[in-house]
């Protein structure tokens, strides 16, 4: 009887929709969340556990057939239908390959505080938020709290130090960027939010004591950019605006790189963020010590492996090449050498948008014969 019941559990696993996890999308799920009803990969079957719901394997545990008919009454698709059924355009669905705080609190949202079967529940979709976020100092090196407001009414984003009056910094939504850096950091609820200044690229570190906060501040970010774009795009549909709200970085990592008249190679901390390179002596720097925008092939930006003649060069070494320069940097192994090629040379095949263009004019104006600083 239970090899009966495991084969039709199998059946039933296989078909279309139950075949993916239902929280992540991950194929072939081998555990189901019982109380539920659906089916689960391994990662978000733990997340369920956290939420006292009942989770089996499906290959390794017995099923009796009560159980079995459960999962055949109720299934991934039921689920959805049920739970995600009012999910706002901002919201970003995690795949398998996200941080866990965004799959922790996208299964906490839909199944303990079901905020998309109502509206109601919903509480980053506002005008205006406000709460303590621990930034990481410029100087000092460690994290302080510090008062932070998103303002939609005049499309800012604030932090405070002590009870001053007046922001210490005032970031234009328009140009905000963030991104869950939990390994960089080193804590779990954790971001780093980017935004141009003065021509450079300024990163904040901040992380919050709960994760359900900080995903709160990143939807709050992302539905106010969503709704900056629907006023000043009124004729593109809701899908075309909602694409990059935010995005994470392409790569990052620790690299080499050759000065511009052949000093040695420098360890320094890379990110690719879209078309950026940019460039760290420490991962939690504030600012790059150079950044770089990268064009489309058709504008003379490449990427080949090896150096470039005159740059001398060793193993696992590749060359960025823009018209203003050529960049010579060198991996660990030839798989990190592999990996920042086959990106890089994705970036320059990628066609310009009009807010690629911007910038490009942003980053490159005030150092227009350096655009990246050594």
């Amino acid at each position: 009887m239970a090899e009966e019941n495991r084969r039709q559990l199998l059946q039933i696993a296989s078909q279309p929709g139950n075949d993916t996890c239902a929280d992540c999308g991950a194929k072939d799920p081998q555990w189901a969340s019982l109380t539920l009803g659906l089916f689960v990969c391994l990662d978000c079957a733990g997340i369920h556990r956290v939420l006292s719901l009942r989770v089996k394997s499906i290959k390794l545990d017995n099923w009796d057939q009560e159980q079995v008919d459960v999962m055949r009454t109720l299934g991934n698709e039921k689920a959805k239908e049920t739970y995600e059924t009012c999910i706002p355009p901002f919201y970003r669905r995690p795949t398998q390959d996200d941080v866990h705080v965004l799959k922790k609190e996208w299964i906490l949202a839909k199944y303990e505080r079901e905020e998309f079967i109502s509206k109601e529940q919903q509480n980053y979709d506002c005008t205006k938020k406000e709460g303590i976020l621990f930034k990481l100092g410029r100087d000092r090196k460690t994290f302080q709290p510090r008062k932070f407001c998103l303002n939609r009414t005049n499309n800012k984003l604030e932090y405070y130090v002590n009870e001053q009056l007046k922001p210490k910094e005032e970031i234009n939504l328009d140009d905000v960027n963030a991104v869950f850096v939990p390994e960089k950091i080193g804590h779990p609820n954790s971001m780093q939010i980017t935004f141009l200044k003065n021509g450079s690229t300024r990163s904040l570190f901040v992380h919050s004591e709960t994760s359900k906060d900080i995903v709160d501040w990143y939807y709050a970010i992302r539905a106010a950019k969503l709704d900056r774009r629907k006023i000043a795009f009124p004729d593109r549909n809701i899908e075309q605006l909602a694409e990059d709200l935010t995005k994470d970085f392409l790569l990052e990592g620790w690299l080499y790189k050759m000065g511009p008249r052949n000093e040695p190679f420098k360890r320094r901390w890379f990110i690719l963020d879209k078309r950026k390179l940019m460039y760290f002596e420490e991962p939690l720097n504030a600012f790059p010590k150079g950044e770089v925008f990268i064009g489309n092939r058709e504008s003379d930006y490449s990427v080949t492996k090896g150096a470039t003649e005159g740059k001398g060069g060793s193993p696992n070494c590749f060359t960025l090449n823009t018209p203003e320069r050529k960049f010579v940097m060198k991996a660990e192994s030839k798989e990190e050498m592999d990996k920042w090629v086959d990106q890089l040379q994705k970036v320059v095949e990628m066609p310009l948008t009009p807010q690629d263009s911007k910038m490009a004019t942003l980053l490159v104006a005030k150092k227009p014969f350096n655009p990246i600083r050594r």
